[in-house]
C-alpha cells in the first residue's frame, strides 16, 4: 500500500488515490455505526445519563417541581409503567421546551433527538407488543341526555325530566364517562320524583274503542276487555320491562313486579293505577339508571369476554343514538344474529332521525359547541350577536356534520367543505346573497374563505374574548381538536394581555410582546401561527379586511415548517400535509365517546386498526363508525383488579 522513494526533499511516502478514499468511507461508516440511534439505545447506558445531566436539578434528587420526578423512573419497564408521563416528555423535548429555556446545562440536538426518539421507539413498541385488552368500562348510569331520550323511547312522550337533574360531570371532554357519573342522593330524589311526574302523564289506558295513544298502542291491544285485563297487564309488565333493561326478563323479575303492583294499590282500582305502579318502580330500578353488563368475575382482570348480544345492542344504541336499543335489535340479540348482521343494523340506525344525538351529542362536545351557550359577545360592540343567531351558528355546523357522516363522506371534507347550511340571519353575518327566511338550506360558498368548520361562526365566536378575538384561544383550539395535539397547560402567573385602556394596533401586535416572554415562548409558537391565520374573522365570525385601521396579516409559519398566506391555506395544509394527526383525533375522539372510558396505550392497537380501515376506504365517515363498534374495546370486555 506504501512505497518509499528517494526524491529532491527526501523520503516520499506516496498512497494510491483510490485507496485513500476507500479508507474515509470505512472510517465514516465505523463511525456511523458506534453512533447510537433511538432504536439501539439503552435506557441504562444512553437516556439515564441524559435525564440525570439535564432535569434531576428540577425533577429529581429530591426536587419534584410540577409533582413530576424522573428519578423514580430507573428501567425501561418504570418508563412503561408511566407510559402517560413519558408520552407528555417526549413532546415537550422534541419541542425543545424541556428543559426551559434560560437553564446553563441544557441537552444538545443530538441528546434532545436521542432521548426523545428513544421514548418514542420503546413506547411504540410497548403498545405494538402488549397484551390484546379491551379494557374495562364502569357501570355507570344514565346521564341527562340518555335519560331523556329513553324515556322519550319508552313512553313515547315528549317530557323532559332531566332539566331538574344536577349537571352531568365530564371526563376526557364528554359526559358519558363511566368513571365521574356518580349518583348522588339528591340525584336520587329527582328520579323519584321523574318517575312518579312521568307515570300520571302517560298513563291513561281507554276502556272502551277510540284510536289510543302511542303508549297505549304500543303495550296494549286494543281496546282492552274487562276478562283479558290481566293477561294484557302481564303483557305489559314484560314487554315494558324488556325495553327499560335492555335485556330479557327473567320469570322471577316478571313474578315480582307482579305482586308490586297488586300490593301497592286496593284490589278494585283500575289496570290504570296498576300500570303507574309499574312505570314508577322500572324507571327507579338500578336495572333502568344503569347500564350492566352482568360479569362472572368483575374482579379479575384476566376475565377477557366477548359482550353477549344484548350488551352490544345497548353499546350500539346507546353509542348511535344516545338510548336504548329498539325491539329490532333485542330480537336480533334474543335470536344471537345481531353480529351477523351488524353492518346493515349500524346503515339502519344511522338513517334513523334517532341519530340526530349522535350529531348533536358527539359534535357537540368533540367541537364545543355546547360551549357556546356561556359565551358573551359585548352587546356594545357586537350588537348583532343575539341567543338566537347563536343556537343557528351551532345548527349550521351539526348540520354540516350530519351530512358528512350521513353521506358518507370522507372526514376531512369537515375541514374543507365549500359548502353550508344557513338560514337568512346567518346568512346576513356571513354577507351570502338569496337566502331568505329562517329555513336552513344547502348553499355552495364561493371561494373558500369559509370552507370547513374552521370558518363557521360557532367555532369563531367560542374561540374570542367578549370584546375581540384571540389568537390564542383558535391555535389551542385547533391544536386540541382539530390535530389532537394539545400544547402544555401555562406556567402559573403568567399574565393576561392588558385589559385596560385603549385597545391600540392589531392583535398580532398586541401578542408581539406577551408571547416574547421565555416562559410563554414555546407555546406560543405553536398556537400563534395558526391563531393569527384567522384573524380575518372577529369576533363574531363576521370576515374583515382590517384591524384597528390596519390590513390583517394572517399568513404565518407553523412549528413544523409549512407557510401560509390566510386561513384557507392553512386548512388545505391540515387536510392534506396533517390529514393523519386529523384523522387520529376524530378517531380517539369518537372511540372515547362510543366507549364512555379514556383511551389507554392498549387501545392504540384498535384505534390503528381503525385508521387503516379509513384510509383503505377515502377517509369516509361510515367506516369510522364500523371501524369503532367492530374493535376489540367496543366488542368485549375484561374485568379489573379490586383497589
Amino acid at each position: 500500500m506504501f512505497e518509499y522513494r528517494e526524491g529532491e526533499g527526501g523520503l516520499v511516502l506516496r498512497m494510491d488515490w483510490y485507496r485513500i478514499i476507500f479508507c474515509f468511507l470505512m472510517a465514516g461508516s465505523v463511525a456511523a455505526t458506534e453512533a447510537t440511534g433511538p432504536a439501539e439505545a439503552s435506557f441504562a447506558k444512553d437516556i439515564l445519563p441524559i435525564l440525570e445531566d439535564h432535569c434531576y436539578a428540577c425533577h429529581g434528587d429530591g426536587e419534584k417541581k410540577g409533582g413530576l420526578a424522573l428519578d423514580g423512573f430507573q428501567t425501561e419497564k418504570d418508563v412503561h409503567h408511566g407510559y402517560k408521563i413519558w408520552e407528555q416528555i417526549r413532546k415537550l423535548v422534541a419541542a425543545g421546551e424541556m428543559p426551559p429555556e434560560g437553564r446553563k446545562k441544557r441537552p444538545n440536538g443530538e441528546e434532545r433527538d436521542l432521548l426523545a426518539g428513544w421514548a418514542r421507539h420503546s413506547l411504540d413498541d410497548f403498545y405494538r407488543t402488549a397484551p390484546p385488552d379491551p379494557g374495562r368500562v364502569t357501570v355507570r348510569r344514565l346521564n341527562r341526555n340518555e335519560y331523556n331520550n329513553v324515556v322519550r323511547d319508552l313512553l313515547f312522550v315528549d317530557f323532559r325530566p332531566d332539566n331538574d337533574f344536577p349537571a352531568d360531570d365530564t371526563g376526557y371532554g364528554f359526559d358519558n364517562i363511566g368513571d365521574v357519573l356518580s349518583m348522588s342522593p339528591l340525584l336520587m330524589e329527582k328520579y323519584l320524583d321523574a318517575a312518579e311526574a312521568i307515570a300520571q302523564k302517560v298513563v291513561a289506558i281507554p276502556q272502551k274503542p277510540g284510536p289510543g295513544t302511542a303508549f297505549q298502542k304500543a303495550y296494549f291491544e286494543l281496546p282492552l276487555v274487562k276478562y283479558t285485563e290481566e293477561a294484557a297487564f302481564k303483557e305489559f309488565v314484560v314487554k315494558f320491562m324488556r325495553r327499560a333493561y335492555r335485556r330479557e326478563i327473567r320469570a322471577e323479575e316478571i313474578d315480582r313486579m307482579m305482586a308490586v303492583s297488586k300490593a301497592a294499590v286496593d284490589e278494585a282500582t283500575s289496570i290504570h293505577a296498576r300500570v303507574q305502579v309499574v312505570i314508577q318502580a322500572v324507571l327507579v330500578s338500578p336495572h333502568f339508571l344503569f347500564r350492566w353488563e352482568l360479569d362472572g368475575a368483575p374482579s379479575n382482570p384476566k376475565a377477557i369476554r366477548r359482550l353477549n348480544e344484548y350488551e352490544l345492542a345497548s353499546r350500539l344504541a346507546f353509542f348511535i343514538w344516545s338510548s336504548g336499543p329498539d325491539d329490532r335489535l333485542l330480537d336480533l340479540a334474543a335470536k344471537g344474529t345481531l353480529r351477523k348482521q351488524l353492518e346493515a343494523e349500524v346503515r339502519r340506525m344511522l338513517a334513523d332521525p334517532k341519530a340526530e344525538a349522535l350529531v348533536r351529542n358527539f359534535s357537540g362536545q368533540w367541537l364545543q359547541l355546547r360551549d357556546l351557550d356561556i359565551v358573551r359577545p359585548d352587546k356594545n360592540l357586537f350588537p348583532a350577536y343575539t341567543t338566537e343567531l347563536r343556537d343557528y351558528m351551532r345548527q349550521e355546523t351539526e348540520m354540516l356534520f350530519a351530512d358528512v357522516l350521513r353521506g358518507n363522506r370522507p372526514l376531512t371534507e369537515l375541514l374543507t367543505a365549500r359548502y353550508s347550511f344557513v338560514n337568512e340571519p346567518l346568512a346576513a353575518l356571513y354577507g351570502l346573497p338569496n337566502v331568505q327566511g329562517k329555513a336552513f338550506r344547502k348553499v355552495t360558498l364561493e371561494g373558500d374563505v369559509r370552507a370547513g368548520v374552521l370558518g363557521h361562526a360557532s367555532v369563531l365566536t367560542l374561540t374570542s374574548d367578549p370584546n375581540r378575538t384571540s389568537p390564542v384561544k383558535r391555535g389551542k383550539y385547533v391544536l386540541d381538536n382539530i390535530l389532537g395535539t394539545p400544547p402544555p397547560p401555562p406556567p402559573p402567573n403568567v399574565p393576561e394581555l392588558e385589559e385596560t385602556g385603549e385597545i391600540k394596533g392589531t392583535m398580532r401586535e398586541q401578542m408581539a410582546k406577551h408571547s416574547t416572554n421565555a416562559v410563554c415562548a414555546s407555546c406560543h409558537k405553536k398556537m400563534d401561527p395558526i391563531g393569527f391565520a384567522f384573524e380575518n374573522f372577529d369576533a363574531i365570525g363576521r370576515y374583515r379586511t382590517d384591524d384597528n385601521g390596519a390590513p390583517v396579516d394572517a399568513g404565518g409559519q407553523l412549528d413544523s415548517g409549512e407557510s401560509f398566506k390566510n386561513a384557507a391555506e392553512l386548512r388545505v395544509i391540515f387536510a392534506t400535509k396533517k390529514s393523519d394527526l386529523f384523522i387520529r383525533c376524530v378517531t380517539e375522539k369518537m372511540l372515547t365517546f362510543a366507549l364512555g372510558r379514556g383511551l389507554e396505550y392498549y387501545d392504540k392497537r384498535p384505534v390503528d386498526k381503525i385508521i387503516d380501515r379509513l384510509e383503505g376506504n377515502d377517509g369516509k365517515s361510515f367506516h369510522l363508525v364500523m371501524g369503532i363498534v367492530e374493535s376489540l374495546p367496543f366488542d368485549m370486555k375484561r374485568g379489573e383488579a379490586a383497589p
